[in-house]
């Protein structure tokens, strides 16, 4: 029997129409219109399509996007100018740096750089600090639509074991206090983890988030556990993977998230949420 599979489309179109309603309903106050600042630095073809598919979902979502497109060349000194600009800019709410940079930027300086009340993103010191303190302000985005797609499924988090594959800033640390604050018993494994098909055979939830391809075996699934594939990998065939064997998985999983059109849309959708939540807050 297959289990259920979760359509992240489907979800992501949802809570693309709540912050739509939501949006509108903000701009019904003077003065108040939900906006998104985009950086993006370079010429990395899988960016541009990323921050273009952004743009798009957000207007669609009422949420208006300030463009900026840097060159190539841009030196870390007119990238953190910039920065600062959006920072000090009462009309912009919410501001993302497209990642990766240019091989000559400093990332980490960059995130550092950004104000907190502004980080749709999830990624500074201040927004981790206060999900890990059990009083998140923004969090990151693909973490956050994971937990949406388990309220989805009605999956029962309180006291389910999960196990976490990957221990990234942007997605495996962030996802670990989520699913502890939500008073899961939580396994972080990682490249160092020592039989991992037996970690991952004992947990309620999975979220694979590792990036290896197939890394995950359909008979380390538990029967009924839920199986978030955060994972998107290309193999030499040209196909789009996942961390998780996905058709031996689904035979085992209750509800398990397909790649590509699983937790990949959540992110988008998440980011939309986050920058609504932004100008809620700048505007009381």
């Amino acid at each position: 029997m297959i289990g259920q599979l979760i359509d992240g489309k489907a979800i992501a179109a949802k809570l693309r129409g709540e912050v739509a309603e939501a949006a509108a309903a903000l701009r019904k106050h003077p003065g108040i219109a939900p906006t998104l600042a985009v950086v993006l630095v370079g010429d990395d073809p899988a960016s541009a399509v990323y921050v273009k598919s952004k743009t798009k979902a957000a207007r669609e979502a009422n949420v208006d996007v300030r463009d900026h497109k840097l060159p190539q060349s841009t030196t870390q000194d007119e990238l953190m100018s910039l920065v600062r600009a959006l920072n000090d800019d009462p009309i912009v709410d919410g501001i993302l740096v497209q990642m990766p940079l240019p091989p000559q930027l400093d990332s980490d300086a960059v995130i550092r750089a950004l104000d907190p009340a502004k980080d749709v993103d999830g990624l500074t010191a201040t927004s981790l600090g206060n999900l890990a303190q059990g009083r998140p302000t923004f969090v990151s985005c693909t973490p956050k639509g994971c937990m949406r797609l388990l309220k989805e499924v009605n999956a029962h988090v309180e006291g389910a074991r999960a196990v976490v594959l990957g221990r990234s800033l942007l997605v495996g640390k962030p996802i670990a206090m989520l699913l502890q604050n939500a008073n899961a018993t939580v396994t972080a494994c990682h490249s160092r983890t020592r039989d991992l098909a037996d970690e991952v055979r004992r947990a309620d939830i999975v979220v694979a988030a590792i990036g290896k391809p197939e890394l995950v075996k359909g008979d380390w699934i538990k029967d009924g556990a839920i199986v978030l594939d955060v994972g998107i990998n290309r193999t030499a065939e040209g196909k789009l993977v996942g961390d998780v064997q996905f058709t031996a998985a689904a035979q085992r999983a209750r509800a398990i998230t397909p790649v590509p059109g699983g937790v990949g849309p959540m992110t988008i959708a998440m980011l939309l949420a986050n920058t609504l939540r932004a100008s809620a807050r700048t505007s009381g």
